[in-house]
C-alpha cells in the first residue's frame, strides 16, 4: 500500500459513531466502518453501562477503530429513569406495555449527540451515526424522526463545518437491522441488551423481548444467552 492510498484511506475516515455495543450500533459500526474514525461510548450510570462497554470494546479492537468512553455520571445523579435505579426497578414486559415509560433516560440522545459532534468537530471529521430505529419511536421521543432532523438541523448550525447527523436506522425495524447485520457476518454474540445488565440476559426486560422478537421475524438463529 503506498502513501497515497493510506492519505486516502485516512481521508474516507470523517466519522463519529455513538456506540452501545449492542446490536444496532453494533451493526452500524460494521456498516460503517471504513469511515468511522472514533466511536464513542457513554457511561451514564445505566445498570448496563460495563455490559455494553465491554462489547464496545471488543468489536472496535476487531476492527481497528479507536474507542472512547465519556462518563456522563450527572445524569445518574440528577436524572429519573430505571434505567438509573438498579436491575430490581426494570419492569418486565414488552415496549407496548405503559410501564416501558420509566426506561426514558430524559433527552438522552440528545445530550450524546451533542457531546459527539463536539467531538467531531475538535478532530476535524464531518458526520456523527447514531443507531436509533423504527421501534424505538413509540416509547423513546428523543428517537423520532422529527428529533433526528431538528438535531441534525442545530448540529450544522452550530458547528464551523456544518457537521452531519446521520441516523440510517431511523426508518427501520429491528428486524431489518439484524438481516443487514447478518449478510455482513456480524457476530451477535458480543453485543448486549439487558436493561437489568447482568452476566447473561435476563429474557424478560422490553429490550430482551425486543431482540427475541427481531431474530424471530428476520429468520435468524438467536445465538443471545437468557437468563430465563
Amino acid at each position: 500500500m503506498n502513501d497515497n492510498t493510506l492519505a486516502a484511506n485516512a481521508q474516507c475516515k470523517d466519522s463519529v459513531l455513538i456506540y452501545s455495543g449492542g446490536l444496532d450500533s453494533t451493526t452500524l459500526l460494521y456498516e460503517e466502518r471504513e469511515r468511522i474514525a472514533v466511536a464513542v461510548t457513554f457511561n451514564y450510570g445505566n445498570n448496563h453501562a460495563a455490559r455494553e462497554s465491554a462489547c464496545a470494546r471488543l468489536h472496535c479492537q476487531r476492527l481497528g477503530i479507536e474507542h472512547v468512553v465519556i462518563p456522563l455520571d450527572f445524569m445518574g445523579r440528577y436524572f429519573q429513569s430505571s434505567l438509573l435505579d438498579g436491575a430490581d426497578a426494570i419492569p418486565d414486559g414488552s415496549y407496548a406495555d405503559s410501564n416501558m415509560h420509566s426506561t426514558v433516560v430524559p433527552f438522552r440522545n440528545g445530550i450524546m449527540l451533542s457531546i459527539a459532534c463536539g467531538l467531531a468537530e475538535s478532530r476535524g471529521l464531518r458526520r456523527v451515526l447514531m443507531a436509533n430505529h423504527g421501534g424505538d419511536h413509540a416509547i423513546y421521543p428523543d428517537c423520532r424522526p422529527d428529533f433526528v432532523g431538528a438535531m441534525g438541523a442545530a448540529m450544522r448550525a452550530g458547528t464551523y463545518e456544518g457537521v452531519e447527523l446521520a441516523a440510517p436506522y431511523t426508518t427501520l425495524t429491528k428486524a431489518d437491522i439484524v438481516r443487514r447485520g447478518a449478510r455482513m457476518g456480524v457476530d451477535y454474540r458480543d453485543t448486549y441488551s439487558c436493561y437489568r445488565g447482568g452476566e447473561r440476559h435476563c429474557g424478560r426486560c422490553a429490550t430482551c423481548e425486543e431482540r427475541k422478537e427481531a431474530f424471530r421475524q428476520a429468520g435468524i438463529e438467536d445465538p443471545t444467552r437468557y437468563d430465563e
